[in-house]
């Protein structure tokens, strides 16, 4: 196939590339980073040095990086930085919004949505669960309805949730909103604001290390929703320093008081990640990203495959084709295999040269 996506376009579009060429150079055709994304040289090189500081016995202020992360994500999606908790997992996010449910409330997921998210809220035990096709979720919300949790874009296939949709019905009916970003951030714009609570990991889409993860609360920290800090320690204190010993007096002001203790060297990789998701412009990685998951549509569609629907999505599920992904890793394409679909994730990293050879390699 002949052509190259444009996403931004002209100086904005070479100056896109350049930046991606600077902080990537795998060996591989890379298409899985619904599993997980490539780490940029700049945070592969931060992550070095507070390691090597460390074992020199001169630390580095790693504490300051949770902070500028923390600050990164809110303007990523569009919060002040103290609606957002830091984490290491979106199940113990989903855990604690869980514990703030009354027993018996009625809370409604998507079918077969990811298990992070939603295993939380049946492990409960008290909890009335009950799952629907994702197309008729915010259909679904009635007036005993607490609680909608759903991926933004589901992972088995890379359909998108009408959050739109979900929203104004949730607002109708009284109901709050659990939304998993993780596939998503970084690629599709979202104004977590429009939700009482929006958490993702970081290790996907916007290119962070393992061990990052995020929580975005209300306004009034949860308090109307009966969020309670379950998890925190000494760094869920207000003046965390003071906080070391014995109950903490004070929690934090902000949804500082929901973090985790955070895995230092992995934030003090995530806040460099972040920084470059903000330089490259979700706006522009969302139509360079989209622009070859619709090229591999028709390519994969004019070898005879009809690809799971998911317009506008950057990931792309084709029925049948999962039990090649050997064969495509031994031809060094990287994909996931996910229930018999082939998944392929397209990123900023990515070209069009590298659907060519997906392409190529499953038409054999």
């Amino acid at each position: 196939m002949d052509g190259e996506v444009t996403g931004p376009h002209s100086g904005a579009m070479e100056s896109f590339e350049n930046l991606v060429r600077t902080e990537f150079a795998p060996k591989t055709t890379y298409l899985n980073t619904a599993s997980t994304g490539l780490l940029p040289a700049r945070t592969l090189a931060a992550m070095r040095d507070a390691a090597a500081s460390a074992a020199e016995g001169q630390p580095l202020d790693m504490f300051a990086d949770v902070e500028a992360s923390r600050a990164a994500y809110a303007r990523l999606v569009g919060v002040p930085a103290t609606r957002v908790a830091t984490g290491a997992s979106v199940a113990t996010f989903s855990g604690l919004v869980a514990a703030s449910l009354p027993p018996g409330a009625e809370v409604l997921t998507a079918e077969a949505d990811f298990s992070s998210l939603v295993n939380p809220l049946y492990t409960r035990g008290d909890l009335k669960v009950r799952s629907v096709p994702l197309e008729r979720l915010a259909e679904s919300v009635g007036p005993d309805t607490a609680l909608v949790a759903v991926s933004s874009v589901q992972s088995a296939d890379g359909r998108l949730a009408d959050l739109a949709a979900l929203r104004d019905a949730a607002r109708a009916h009284g109901a709050r909103t659990l939304i998993d970003a993780s596939q998503s951030n970084g690629w599709l714009p979202l104004a977590a604001g429009d939700f009482d609570f929006v958490v993702a990991v970081a290790y996907k889409w916007v290119l962070c290390p393992r061990g990052v993860a995020f929580l975005v609360v209300p306004e009034d920290l949860g308090a109307a929703a009966g969020l309670t800090p379950l998890f925190a320690g000494w760094a869920s204190g207000e003046h965390p320093w003071d906080s070391c010993y014995g109950p903490v007096e004070e929690l934090a002001h902000s949804a500082r008081r929901f973090d985790e203790s955070p895995a230092l060297f992995s934030y003090t990789g995530a806040r460099h990640s972040l920084a470059l998701i903000e330089e490259l412009g979700v706006d522009a990685v969302h139509a360079h990203d989209t622009g070859l998951a619709d090229r591999f549509r028709a390519g994969v569609r004019s070898l005879g495959h009809e690809p799971v629907d998911a317009p506008g999505s950057a990931i792309v599920s084709v029925p049948g084709l999962g039990h090649r992904q050997g064969e495509l890793g031994g031809a060094g394409v990287q994909v996931s295999d996910r229930a018999g679909n082939l998944r392929a994730a397209f990123h900023a990293y990515n070209t069009a040269a590298d659907v060519d050879r997906l392409l190529d390699v499953l038409a054999g």
